[in-house]
């Protein structure tokens, strides 16, 4: 067994809030190896545990913890009637900040618990005289501020439906989503900061509200300054200001367990996003298990993570006041121009206990040479890292860079679950580039291509029990098709989400990227995160991307696309130093065919690179059979690639 690069302090543990579940349940604090087996092999005492022990306020009781121990088709807490909304708001304190907002620009301002619930409610009356109920549909075109949580629990309250997307989307890309869901209440902002600009997207929210023929009503925030413009909107106007500012008093609706929430969106590069549902109860207890014991927030805690809020991230975000703990907001950019450490100086200032970011973030400070020890960063006990694999280069940094007593928890989770299946907890070792193990309930497992587990190979990630938070459904798709072939049609009643990982033999967890843009050579099956992690962290490289294409003469052509950072020419040199790096990172059989110098690589509006539509491109596959580019940061790109393609398949042709 490999040496932890992190061993938890025993004192640490013993105060966490894990290690006193543990003990709750009857099992040693100090081992979460074997709380996580108990959590999965008795998965019904487990929810039910933690039902009990965060104290969960149901408005009528659950008859049995798990009714149908199937996959799709689980039925948690039937009987039980509750609101997600009234969880989020009990443990908040009136004086104490449940919000603190803050911006790029340094700035920001404080929401009490008395005034949050003071907004929600009135809101919530607002929307309530609009004719907003159970199951009515409402959406937040709306940057990262309190103005979103607080719409949001609104309409929890209620029963309705929340789904929100941020305005760096355009109204067409925005539409594509809202519009599925029939919306009778659209909540608009003027406008978000980035990067030293504020955005003015006044004209985009009335371009959208025109594409929404559903709506009653819109609401419109004036949150960067602008004045609204005196044109014919196609529904009712109210100023956030009159909607926000009525004393009535807060009423939370019961609901089912399983009664939608919200609906979060897939990335959508291939035709309509999917509209992923989830529930009241599974977010609730999710989260609850999530936050409370494997980030060990609580009330006295501080959670800044960097996010918008149509990641799924910004649903964690929004989900931090069931602890008790304050969340919050940013708007801007994580590094603007004019302070890239912007992040960390609120971090300190603001006494900041989890930190959240992602992988390109930490190697960009280090790349920039950003020393956040130059802010008091003795508050954060935990930087937690999402969205890719993080590669074992971080960990050094953020120990030295951010304090040795600091827990690096590196997440994998997912959208489709709105929560994590792997990372840490305050009781787990750490091992630099893995995921510490399974979270708990999670029964995750490797396996090989016949459906059988393999520990210390790579392997499909797949979850073999229920978890509370799989998707109800996916919106319109009332008999399920879908749904069971996005999840469940290469193993029958088993969870396949789609990445490559290794269950190692100490228990941890090994994220090599998505298992549809595999690298597969000669039958080895390889993940592009090995290479893409080896490549970025030579400083003539801003950012890479490797795909494996298959090719009708039964060849495979495995490219490597580099972007060089400002004022680096891809030469020879440059070509021979990234092969030898990837040989002795990773492996001989790494090195890819060709290395090739492109503008820019495309990513989802959520970060991702476009690893399968820019291998189906330059195979030859038609644009809109591949990619939506209203979902691509830079749709601009995708013409490059499908030259690229053009470019190679004559080349073979004469040849």
């Amino acid at each position: 067994m490999s040496t932890p690069f992190f061993t938890p302090d025993p004192e640490t543990v013993a105060a966490s809030r894990i290690a006193d579940f543990a003990r709750y349940v009857g099992v040693d604090g100090t081992d979460y190896a074997a709380l996580y087996r108990w959590s999965v092999a008795h998965l019904e005492s487990f929810w039910g545990a933690v039902w009990e022990y965060f104290g969960i306020d149901a408005n009528t009781p659950y008859e049995q913890v798990l009714a149908e121990d199937s996959m799709p088709g689980a039925r948690w807490f039937p009987g039980a009637t509750l609101n997600y909304a009234h969880h989020a708001l009990r443990n908040v304190r009136d004086d104490d900040a449940a919000i603190l907002a803050l911006d790029e620009t340094g700035s920001g301002y404080e929401v009490t618990g008395a005034r949050l619930r003071a907004l929600v409610a009135s809101v919530a009356a607002t929307l309530r005289d609009l004719g907003v109920g159970k199951g009515d549909r409402v959406v937040g075109y709306l940057p990262n501020t309190p103005h979103a949580i607080v719409a949001f629990l609104a309409a929890a309250s209620l029963g309705a439906v929340w789904s929100v997307c941020g305005q760096d989307y355009a109204p067409k890309a925005a539409a594509d989503r809202f519009a599925q869901l029939e919306p009778t209440v659209l909540i608009a902002a003027d406008g978000y900061l980035f990067n030293g600009t504020t955005h003015d997207r006044r004209d985009a929210v009335l371009e959208l509200a025109r594409t929404l023929p559903t709506l009653k009503a819109i609401l419109l925030v004036d949150h960067v300054g602008l004045p609204w413009p005196s044109q014919a909107y196609p529904s009712l106007v109210i100023p956030w200001e009159d909607a926000s500012t009525r004393t009535e008093p807060l009423t939370c609706v019961p609901v089912p367990f399983d009664h939608p929430l919200w609906v979060v969106f897939s990335s959508g590069t291939t035709g309509l996003p999917k509209g992923i549902v989830h529930g009241h109860g599974g977010v609730l207890l999710e989260h609850l298990k999530t936050l409370g014991l494997h980030s060990d927030l609580g009330p006295g805690d501080r959670l800044l993570w960097y996010t918008t809020t149509h990641w799924m991230m910004w649903n964690l975000v929004a989900s931090t006041l069931l602890t008790g703990a304050t969340t919050c907001t940013y708007d801007g950019s994580p590094a603007p121009f004019a302070k890239l450490d912007r992040l960390w100086e609120l971090a300190a200032r603001h006494r900041v206990t989890v930190f959240g970011t992602s992988p390109q973030y930490l190697l960009g400070m280090a790349k920039f040479g950003i020393d956040p020890s130059a802010h008091d960063l003795s508050s954060i006990r935990v930087v937690g890292c999402t969205g890719s694999a993080l590669p074992a280069s971080a960990y050094p940094w953020v120990r030295d860079h951010v304090g040795d007593h600091v827990l690096l928890a590196s997440i994998s989770g997912g959208t489709d679950i709105v929560s994590g299946f792997a990372g840490s907890a305050p009781n787990t070792p750490v091992w630099a580039g893995e995921l510490s193990a399974p979270h708990l309930g999670v029964a995750l497992a490797a396996y090989d291509a016949e459906g059988f587990p393999v520990i210390d190979q790579v392997g499909e990630l797949v979850v073999t029990r229920p978890m509370p938070s799989m998707p109800l459904y996916f919106w319109n798709d009332p008999e399920g098709p879908r749904y069971r072939d996005a999840y469940f049609s290469s193993y029958p009643g088993v969870w396949r989400h789609g990445d490559w990982i290794t269950v190692t033999g100490h228990g941890s967890v090994i994220i090599h990227g998505r298992s549809d843009s595999t690298l597969n050579r000669n039958g080895v099956r390889l993940g592009s995160a090995d290479i893409h992690d080896v490549v970025e962290r030579l400083p003539e490289i801003a950012e890479a991307l490797v795909i494996g294409a298959e090719e009708p003469d039964g060849g495979y052509w495995m490219p490597l696309f580099v972007v060089p950072a400002a004022g680096v020419e891809l030469d020879d040199a440059l070509r021979d130093r990234i092969r030898d790096a990837i040989r002795t990172g990773a492996s001989p059989r790494h090195v890819p065919d060709e290395i090739l110098e492109v503008p820019g690589i495309p990513h989802t509006r959520t970060g991702k690179k476009l690893e399968v539509p820019i291998k189906r491109l330059l195979q030859g596959a038609a644009v809109e059979q591949v990619v939506n580019p209203a979902t691509v940061d830079s749709p601009e790109l995708i013409d490059h690639y499908v030259r690229l393609g053009e470019e190679r398949r004559k080349g073979r042709s004469a040849s």
